[in-house]
């Protein structure tokens, strides 16, 4: 039997998962949890075999929640679920033990074999997602420079493009003005920009956002 922790903001897609899953003799569904902090706190006391969790959360970010239960659960299976296309996030998740990554446009016999997968050990990628792994494998880095970037330098930028200033990013993050600025600085050195309107741009051109509520 297969311990389901689900995690999504929205109660209408948890009972939906919820009642899809239970059509599944080998499946059951442990727990939900809407946030991130619940998420953590529902797998210390469930000890699920894997978590189904949404790339988009309120607090904490998907990706935030999935290095956090990789770091104090490294046996827990994730599988994250997205409303975001595969090539702003899939690649980001797997660098950090994501089991799987599957957009919630799938099909629940999709998800059902992504479960299945993932749980024998093995990572569920679609088509579209492995040609973009073996882009980067072959490029040896990714195609886009802010694919290169950290989670964090990911996330400054996102929130660079979306017009906050370095105090607003700082009290966001809870990081002090001199490390936004210094990440900052490191942002235009690796992407070879020279200002902020450049890096707004660029979001903007990419339709970039950091995966959060």
């Amino acid at each position: 039997m297969f311990r389901i922790l689900i995690v999504d903001d929205h109660p209408l897609t948890r009972s939906g998962l919820v009642a899809e899953l239970s059509k599944t003799p080998d499946i059951s569904v442990v727990g939900e949890a809407g946030d991130g902090d619940e998420a953590l706190r529902k797998a210390r006391k469930l000890k699920p075999d894997l978590v189904l969790l949404d790339v988009a959360l309120p607090g904490k970010s998907g990706l935030e929640v999935l290095k956090s239960l990789k770091a104090e659960f490294p046996s827990v299976k994730v599988l994250m679920l997205s409303g975001h296309p595969e090539s702003q996030y899939a690649v980001r998740c797997l660098r950090n033990g994501a089991g799987g990554y599957l957009t919630k446009d799938s099909g629940p016999a999709d998800l059902i074999a992504a479960i299945r997968r993932v749980m024998s050990g093995g990572r569920f990628i679609s088509t579209s997602l492995a040609e973009l792994l073996a882009g980067e494998i072959a490029s040896g880095a990714g195609h886009l420079p802010h694919e290169k970037l950290s989670d964090r330098e990911f996330q400054i930028l996102c929130l660079i493009g979306q017009g906050n200033t370095v105090t607003q990013i700082a009290g966001i993050l809870s990081l002090s003005v001199s490390s936004v600025n210094t990440y900052r600085a490191r942002l235009l050195s690796k992407m070879h920009l020279s200002t902020t309107a450049q890096l707004i741009r660029y979001v903007l051109d990419n339709n970039l956002s950091f995966p959060s509520r």
